[in-house]
């Protein structure tokens, strides 16, 4: 004969989940973010582009509008006690420690860019960007990267001048491209 469970033991089914306050930060940064975009779009002038027939606020306002209510939805979820699931994927080890190296590879990466499109234009440092991104995520095929970097860096740049009508910086290469 089997004894009784106690009254007093809760299964890990049946516990109350414990609600996760780390998770407001993203909803600050949501909110944020959209405030940004709202702001940001109310200021632009009727004439900055001339063939968009909507006016450039329609897309911010609404990207920013839709971050503002999924930061409140987020927020009302996270104290109804709502949480993700912790990733069960096949290959992937949540007790593994994150790849903190990759990470400011590509910080330092982005951040190069940022501060070097100007001078040495979007073809070539678009060609440094994602050829560089490729070999710090792992690929060991330099020549390919700078191929395929080529080939995105400098076909994006002609799809935003003649598709978009969207001059990208030139940088060195003005009067050549």
């Amino acid at each position: 004969m089997t004894a009784p469970a106690e009254p007093s033991a809760v299964s890990a089914d049946t516990a109350p989940k414990r609600r996760d306050y780390a998770q407001f930060v993203v909803c600050a940064v949501l909110a944020v973010i959209g405030v940004f975009l709202v702001v940001d779009a109310l200021s632009l002038s009727d004439g900055f582009a001339k063939v968009d027939p909507v006016g450039p606020r329609l897309f911010p306002l609404v990207i920013g509008g839709g971050l503002l209510v999924l930061s409140v939805v987020f927020a009302v979820a996270i104290l109804r006690g709502s949480t993700g699931d912790a990733d069960s994927g096949e290959d992937v080890d949540p007790d593994s420690p994150g790849d903190w190296k990759t990470v400011g590879l590509l910080v330092g990466l982005f951040v190069m860019t940022i501060a070097l499109v100007d001078f040495l234009g979007w073809a070539i440092i678009g060609t440094v960007l994602f050829a560089g991104a490729a070999t710090i995520l792992g690929s060991r095929h330099w020549l390919r990267n700078i191929a395929i970097g080529a080939v995105l860096g400098f076909g994006s740049f002609y799809a935003f001048y003649v598709g978009l009508g969207i001059p990208l910086p030139a940088g060195i290469l003005d009067g050549i491209l």
